[in-house]
């Protein structure tokens, strides 16, 4: 009978909650970035959920105006700043980069640790805003209204400055960690695939998070101070405000998807037992992405004061957006061809991901052509378009790898059968919440309003309908998790019998991560030479 490991991180020899909150286990630091980024992303759904019952009927049903404005703006400003960007690299990233490159720990373990902290300080103050009267800006913080608006902006726009720094000094950690520590016999083309999704999105973390800040800073002193760079009246252009901030948050995206990229890769490969197809391209193509996500940022610009010649250029660009996310879907695809497939549950997700992350991007594809966003730009399509790029591929990437390393991270394996399907229910629910919002979006239908006229009633009920179904099924699926933890039956080293040195420690893993230094033997896709035998019967 399998059982736990005499010594691992959740039984090291230092207890308590002091000894958590003083750690410098990079897999304890993972853990807790991944107990408040799933709080976070609780709360962020159920704002959604209020809002969806607000749209179910077109008129004003149980809030007012300003409250849905502060909702949308709250639900928006959670799931970006405080769920989104550090899901997957701060939380899965801190916990497997160390182990699946062979290290003990990251580079800079304290630096590790104050970016915890620096996360925590900034999502508190950002919070903050909600007791002071909220905000109502949209999440974008757009001048000149924020610069006038009498809500809580300089609360959450702070905390959103500190919260940058967290993804700084992650970023940083990771890229040194990367370089300097793998172990011997792991070289560049070696490494698996989701460390390459982390060190792309890590070089964006550094390179364009410094122009966030500086903006958010600007914004501050043009509340406080009346400096003028953003107002007309003084000389200066609300329009600049959106260049600084697309020239951020356009590669902020790709913070958000390139791990989950490398989430699916992991899970392709290991669930049709196959050598990743095209490794090299895969790995280029990350970096690739992480570069012109730099050059886009335009396109999101395209109703301002933009000229034709410059929203032709960054449409032009935006297109080239799509050939290394060609790259890797095709790869996939390759890869699970002629495939020993098995439809666990993260292999589900990794299924509903390809489907889902291919409707986002090819929309994103309509929506660089001006000719067509013009038309588009502020109405429902543009929600359904960022929903099924960023909830369709980074959250159902993270959810699938919660399903693949959970055992792994505790030792212990949730409700397998349970857990396939309610990612089929995930899938049913995220389909019918948002393709009526892009059908109502053709049509016309403006975002952001909590009042519509009736001819948007039906779509916007289907998406109601869809909403409460995916809400239940997130909730379940995480309690799912949850629950193994104390309930779960216990596993072995490789319950799923995949290949990758994480699965080459005990479960949980040991306090160090190895005992001794790993004799690396095999690459982490070689199931043509290597078959690894599962550990538990699923």
């Amino acid at each position: 009978m399998n059982t736990f490991p005499e010594t691992h991180y959740l039984n090291a020899p230092e207890k308590g909650i002091k000894s958590w909150l003083t750690t410098l286990d990079h897999k304890r630091i993972g853990v807790m970035y991944l107990w408040a980024v799933i709080f976070f992303f609780l709360f962020g759904g159920a704002l959604a959920m209020i809002m969806r019952s607000e749209l179910f009927f077109p008129g004003a049903d149980f809030m007012t105006a300003n409250f849905y404005n502060k909702l949308f703006t709250l639900h928006g400003a959670v799931m970006v700043f405080l769920f989104i960007i550090p899901a997957i690299p701060a939380g899965l990233g801190n916990f497997f980069l160390p182990i699946m490159i062979g290290a003990k720990d990251v580079a800079f373990p304290r630096l590790n640790l104050a970016s915890w902290y620096v996360y925590l300080a900034g999502a508190l103050i950002a919070v903050l805003s909600i007791l002071l009267g909220g905000f109502d800006t949209g999440w974008t913080f757009y001048t000149p209204y924020s610069t006038s608006t009498d809500s809580a902006v300089i609360s959450v726009v702070l905390g959103a400055f500190i919260m940058g720094f967290s993804s700084i000094l992650t970023g940083i950690n990771f890229i040194v960690t990367i370089h300097k520590l793998r172990a011997p016999g792991i070289h560049w083309f070696s490494m698996p695939l989701f460390i390459w999704g982390l060190y792309a999105t890590a070089i964006i973390q550094v390179a364009a998070t410094p122009v966030l800040a500086i903006t958010l800073v600007l914004l501050i002193l043009e509340r406080t101070l009346g400096i003028g760079i953003f107002d007309p009246a003084m000389g200066g252009d609300p329009v600049l405000y959106q260049h600084f901030f697309w020239f951020y948050s356009h590669p902020a995206v790709y913070v958000m998807i390139l791990p989950g990229m490398g989430i699916i890769s992991e899970l392709i490969t290991s669930f049709s037992r196959k050598k990743i197809f095209g490794y090299k391209a895969v790995a280029y193509s990350s970096l690739g992405i992480a570069f012109i996500s730099f050059l886009v940022w335009g396109h999101h610009m395209y109703t301002s004061t933009q000229s034709v010649l410059a929203s032709t250029i960054f449409s032009v660009l935006t297109f080239l957006v799509g050939i290394p996310s060609g790259i890797k879907i095709f790869n996939w695809l390759a890869t699970l061809y002629k495939g020993s497939i098995r439809f666990t549950s993260p292999m589900l997700y990794a299924f509903s991901f390809l489907i889902l992350f291919s409707i986002g991007g090819l929309t994103g594809i309509f929506l660089g052509s001006m000719g067509t966003d013009v038309h588009l730009h502020d109405t429902y399509f543009i929600v359904a378009h960022f929903h099924f790029t960023m909830m369709g591929g980074t959250v159902i990437a993270f959810l699938g790898g919660l399903h693949y390393w959970w055992p792994k991270m505790f030792g212990r394996m949730f409700n397998e059968k349970l857990a396939q399907i309610l990612a089929v229910l995930i899938f049913i629910g995220f389909i019918l919440t948002f393709v009526p919002q892009f059908i109502n979006g053709l049509h016309g239908m403006p975002r952001r309003y909590f009042m519509y006229v009736e001819q948007y009633t039906f779509n916007n009920q289907l998406s109601t309908i869809g909403a409460f179904i995916l809400g239940f099924s997130l909730f379940t699926a995480f309690a799912n998790l949850f629950v193994a933890i104390w309930k779960g039956k216990p596993v072995g080293d490789n319950p799923w019998g995949v290949l990758g040195l994480e699965w080459k420690t005990t479960s949980p893993p040991d306090p160090h991560n190895f005992s001794v230094t790993p004799e690396i033997t095999h690459g982490p896709y070689d199931y043509d030479k290597v078959l690894a035998k599962p550990t538990l019967d699923l």
